[in-house]
């Protein structure tokens, strides 16, 4: 058994219960906040207590935290008390130095627009501007504000109902279906402290179960869920086929021979024989081979019924 620590939240000194939360929940998305006051000064700063929360009505929330050391609010916050309004700017691997840059805690009548070299351009509907270099760009009006104390450290969870988006056309896969190509766009994330992650890197894909037909993980066979060497990621993906291979499939496979070496290797050693196939669907497995595993899977059970 590994041994775990366990906190008391409300026992927590104010940094070591942020530092908890911002290292475990992440990488989180950045929302690049374009606001104005009431007297036309500019101000952009980067959130990473950010995502999306709704499709009808279109939302997005980030939450600006009162300041620690007095608990006074960031200029984002009270701009969008006096203008209701904010773009939310995507910020892309090649703008990160300059999202850091408007990170800097300026005094409030500085623009951070002329502080990080971007570009402000005009809005098509709200009067903050938004940032020419960046891929995508959010205008939303301000629903609501939700605040969770008068303190320094407590959130105010900005709800922004979109309004407008703009799209960079060069980072779109299938512009006709919105959807947006992971690589093209670069996205970055926070993670803890001084961590970011640059999203390219470390893409996968993960498609959603296709439908209630799936087999389940209930319908994988005992000998398989119970295994020793696949983990439950490689079940999970076993689990999400709606159709197995079929008996003949299994015959025609181009590697049906090597199979049956291996089965008739360990014939009269079940345990052994278990293992190696589950070796074998593993490697598939990584591969993002479902259908080839579970081949090498049902080998097992076309070779017993043969036996029999």
């Amino acid at each position: 058994m590994e041994k775990f620590l366990s906190y008391d939240a409300a026992d927590l000194s104010l940094p070591k219960r942020h530092q908890l939360l911002l290292g475990a929940v992440c990488p989180r998305p950045i929302a690049w906040a374009s606001t104005i006051s009431a007297d036309g000064v500019r101000n952009l700063a980067p959130f990473s207590w950010f995502n999306v929360f709704s499709n009808k009505p279109p939302i997005l929330a980030f939450s600006p935290a009162l300041r620690p050391a007095d608990g006074s609010a960031k200029d984002t916050l009270r701009n969008v008390e006096e203008v209701p309004e904010v773009v939310i700017n995507i910020a892309n691997y090649s703008l990160v130095h300059q999202m850091v840059l408007t990170s800097a805690p300026f005094e409030a009548h500085i623009d951070e627009f002329e502080q990080s070299g971007l570009t402000p351009i005009p809005s098509d509907l709200i009067r903050p501007l938004r940032i020419q270099e960046a891929p995508i760009q959010f205008e939303c009006r301000v629903r609501d504000i939700l605040r969770f104390g008068k303190w320094g450290g407590a959130g105010n969870m900005i709800i922004a109902e979109v309004i407008r988006i703009h799209v960079r056309q060069d980072i779109f896969a299938d512009e006709s279906k919105g959807i947006i190509d992971p690589v093209r766009l670069d996205p970055i994330g926070r993670m803890g402290r001084i961590w970011y992650t640059r999203a390219r890197d470390g893409l996968f894909e993960l498609p959603n179960p296709a439908g209630s037909h799936i087999l389940g993980w209930n319908g994988l066979p005992e000998w398989i869920r119970n295994s020793q060497v696949l983990t439950g990621n490689d079940l999970g993906q076993l689990a999400q086929v709606t159709e197995l291979p079929t008996d003949n499939e299994i015959r025609n496979w181009k590697y049906w021979e090597d199979l049956r070496v291996l089965l008739l290797e360990y014939e009269h050693d079940n345990d052994m024989l278990q293992r190696k196939l589950h070796e074998h669907a593993q490697r598939y497995l990584r591969q993002g081979k479902v259908y080839e595993a579970w081949i090498v899977l049902r080998s097992y059970e076309l070779i017993r019924q043969l036996s029999d």
